[in-house]
């Protein structure tokens, strides 16, 4: 069930937070310039320290979907960043998928972390079957806790009743993306990014079990 009064309060948090700009700036410049550094991972570190990892994976998220006021790519970029998966033209694939080319639809939290899912548990052959079943049972699963926790899948639906607490979709007009930015959704809106990376790596340090 979902604890809104929890949610309420960790919205307040990010809309106060303190934002290190030239810190996060200067982050995604180095990627941007020296790519997503491959990993060997190590499923036993893994699930040694997956605390750990999931709060680095979660403030991550949240913290690139300010700087890149981008809620897809934000959390795309920290689960590819952890897991050493993809490279950055993927996250520039990503550009339109905040509400689904800004029509309010599925959340970048979502989108972000089923990229991520494809990287991980997909196949390299397109005829694995197995794999892309499994990657799929995966996603409908991640879907699933995701909207256990937030209460909703449709960005529209969480500006609503989680970040703003009334209707309106930044993508629908300049106006409104004003309205938005002025009213911290940029800010606020980490929540969804935060919990979609924080989930999605939960899911892929437990299948290393």
């Amino acid at each position: 069930m979902t604890d809104y009064a929890v949610l309420k309060k960790k919205v307040d948090e990010l809309a106060q937070r303190d934002w290190d700009v030239p810190a996060l700036e200067a982050r995604v410049k180095e990627l941007a310039a020296e790519g997503i550094s491959k990993k060997i991972l190590d499923p036993r570190e893994m699930l040694a320290n997956k605390e750990q990892i999931l709060d680095r994976v979660q403030l991550r998220a949240e913290e690139y979907n300010f700087i890149l006021k981008n809620c897809a790519q934000g959390t795309a970029l920290a689960l590819l960043e952890e897991f050493g998966l993809g490279n950055m033209e993927i996250i520039k694939a990503l550009t339109p998928f905040p509400g689904v080319g800004g029509t309010g639809e599925i959340c970048g939290g979502i989108t972000g972390s089923l990229i991520t899912f494809g990287l991980f548990f997909g196949s390299d052959d397109r005829l694995d079957y197995e794999a892309i079943n499994k990657t799929i049972t995966m996603a409908q699963r991640f879907m699933a806790f995701f909207e256990g926790k937030i209460g909703h899948i449709y960005c529209a639906d969480i500006i609503e009743t989680v970040i703003l607490g009334r209707r309106l979709n930044p993508g629908e007009s300049e106006e409104a993306m004003m309205t938005f930015t002025r009213e911290k959704g940029f800010e606020k809106c980490g929540l969804p990014p935060g919990i979609g990376a924080r989930l999605a790596a939960g899911f892929i340090i437990e299948s290393m079990k």
